[in-house]
């Protein structure tokens, strides 16, 4: 529960705001938190679907693609409408406010158009606002570079900033507030018997994002440990439900596994271990694409996202890598949990399970904080559900 007086940054997602009943709800849970004598900051997306389709009709008259600055002055605007209208609803209730854009409101950013990375932000503007008891409404998803250009900060970018703009503030606490009441151990969606977690720590929340879980935005997570942020993720709509704690302190010695995610959007790339994979893999980080790489058997293996596939496969060919094969239509199913690599069992029940329900493991990756196994994505949710009843319904319990 907040001081009297406390900051809080709250952050509300596009499903939040896409119409205007569900501005006006918005506007009435910000009311309670002033009442609880909160100073407010509120991070909003844009409305619904409003970047989807601004993307759609930027392809639409530029089908050989968008300037990407222009495209970040386009796609700006989203943020810019929910702001000026949750602003509105505000001061309908009697609620005295100010509306930010990203770079009114301090953001400083770097990086490519479309990719940019915070590099600062100057909360002045916020803090006077909040100095005066009124609320401050901040335009997530953007900021400004050393041009003065606005530049965008990626899909998810609007909980980067709640909680870039929270450590800016001295917040103890950034409520991501979204369609569902917070994160659960899989996918409801997949698994019926799927249960809300009351509590995750930094880095387990970390390791599910980078697994494939849609929770929160990775850099977001990462925001949250450099600056110490406590960070809630609850439901816009149901007030009563408290949602999942994100912080430092909250893990159980005795219950090492505490989620299985799933991401379908996996590929492998492989080729010849005569060819430096070192120096592929520098090309691939310096165009922003994640990789995992093994080497097997005198063969370099690329663990990438099939999204860019494409991108990595073009880079090869300019590398000349020889022997190379690649596939895709594969899953990544983790097991997420802290001390993983202490339970040496984990890999051997994992093989167990899916060796029981038929399903083939095309690798298998374990690290300090998640197992991974590499499967066809046509086995992914099978591999998910039965993995989620042995190792969180079944009673797997490990200690230590």
């Amino acid at each position: 529960m907040e001081r009297d007086g406390q900051r809080v940054v709250l952050k509300f997602g596009g499903s939040s705001v896409c119409s205007a009943e569900k501005i006006r709800a918005v506007s009435e849970r910000i009311s309670g938190f002033l009442e609880r004598g909160c100073k407010v900051a509120v991070v909003v997306s844009a409305m619904g679907d409003t970047t989807d389709r601004l993307l759609e009709l930027a392809r639409s008259v530029a089908p050989d693609g968008p300037c990407p600055r222009e495209l970040d002055q386009l796609l700006a605007t989203g943020e810019q409408q929910s702001i000026a209208l949750l602003s509105m609803a505000l001061r309908n209730l009697g609620i005295e406010n100010r509306s930010f854009s990203g770079s009114q409101a301090g953001f400083m950013a770097f990086g490519r158009h479309g990719e940019g990375r915070i590099k600062a932000v100057d909360p002045r503007r916020v803090v006077s606002c909040l100095d005066r008891n009124m609320v401050a409404v901040v335009a997530g998803f953007q900021g400004i570079d050393e041009d003065g250009d606005v530049i965008t900060l990626g899909r998810g970018g609007s909980d980067l900033s709640a909680i870039a703009l929270a450590a800016a503030l001295n917040a103890e606490n950034c409520y991501i507030f979204t369609d569902v009441d917070g994160i659960y151990t899989a996918d409801p969606r997949v698994v019926e018997k799927a249960y809300k977690l009351d509590n995750l720590s930094w880095d387990e929340c970390l390791e599910m994002t980078v697994a494939g879980a849609k929770v929160l935005q990775a850099r977001s997570v990462e925001m949250a440990i450099r600056s110490g942020i406590n960070v809630c993720v609850a439901s816009s709509f149901d007030e009563g439900k408290e949602g999942t704690w994100i912080m430092r302190d909250c893990i159980e010695e005795k219950a090492a596994v505490r989620a299985v995610s799933q991401d379908d959007d996996a590929a492998r790339v492989a080729f010849d271990g005569c060819c430096d994979p070192c120096n592929v893999a520098r090309r691939l980080s310096e165009r922003g694409i994640v990789a995992q790489l093994v080497v097997q058997d005198g063969r370099a293996i690329f663990l990438l996202r099939r999204s860019r596939l494409e991108e990595t496969l073009r880079i090869c060919g300019e590398l000349n890598v020889s022997g190379l094969r690649w596939e895709d239509g594969l899953s990544r199913v983790s097991i997420i949990g802290a001390g993983l690599s202490n339970h040496p069992e984990v890999s051997s029940q994992i093989l167990s399970v899916l060796e029981e329900i038929g399903v083939e493991v095309e690798m298998l990756l374990p690290s300090a904080m998640s197992v991974t196994c590499v499967v066809k994505a046509s086995d992914g949710k099978e591999t998910v559900r039965a993995l989620h009843g042995r190792f969180l319904e079944g009673g797997f319990v490990l200690c230590a």
